[in-house]
């Protein structure tokens, strides 16, 4: 019955050539894993207060002893709205064993993005990604951009891009098998 349809004229002009089915594929497949680039700074993470949303300062060295995700975004980036629901379960599935996530948002209006992860992903803890803040992480230019910190507060790898959970898992998991310094 298929070779009887490929037969008719009409319905060959509207076959795609197989080129066109690679190039097709492989905009789904960069849609749903889009490139990111990582880099390896190795430096201090900064010391700064994170502003919350809920209008708490969270020293970021208070985090020490657990491998951070800095992720920076913004409710009008389709990649990080689309890069939240894996950031989320990787946050759900491996905070248990001493991750942590901070997600600070661009937005101009931080009641936006409070209502949006109250909306969507309620447990992501929000802060605010005030100049100060970006200045503090070499200046951010493009979103979504992220930041993993090691147990003892250096900057491992820095993503621009956006993450997905198979990623955080060979970004993250070999820095939480590491000693904590904070335990010896």
């Amino acid at each position: 019955m298929l070779k009887n349809l490929v037969r008719h004229p009409w319905l060959k002009r509207w076959m795609p050539s197989p080129v066109n089915l690679l190039l097709m594929g492989a905009l789904v497949y960069i849609w749903f894993h889009p490139p990111a680039w990582v880099s390896h700074p190795q430096k201090p993470a900064p010391n700064i207060q994170i502003h919350m949303a809920d209008g708490r300062s969270i020293p970021l060295a208070s985090l020490r002893g657990q491998v951070v995700l800095v992720n920076f975004w913004a409710t009008w980036c389709p990649y990080c709205v689309h890069e939240l629901p894996q950031i989320q379960t990787f946050y759900r599935d491996w905070h248990t064993r001493g991750f942590t996530v901070l997600t600070l948002s661009l937005d101009d209006n931080p009641q936006v993005a409070a209502a949006y992860l109250r909306k969507a992903h309620d447990d992501l803890p929000l802060g605010v990604a005030d100049e100060a803040t970006q200045r503090a992480f070499g200046g951010i230019s493009k979103v979504p951009s992220s930041f993993i910190i090691d147990r003892q507060g250096i900057i491992r790898d820095a993503i621009s891009g956006q993450v997905y959970y198979g990623r955080l898992v060979d970004l993250v998991s070999p820095l939480l098998a590491e000693p904590n310094s904070k335990n010896l």
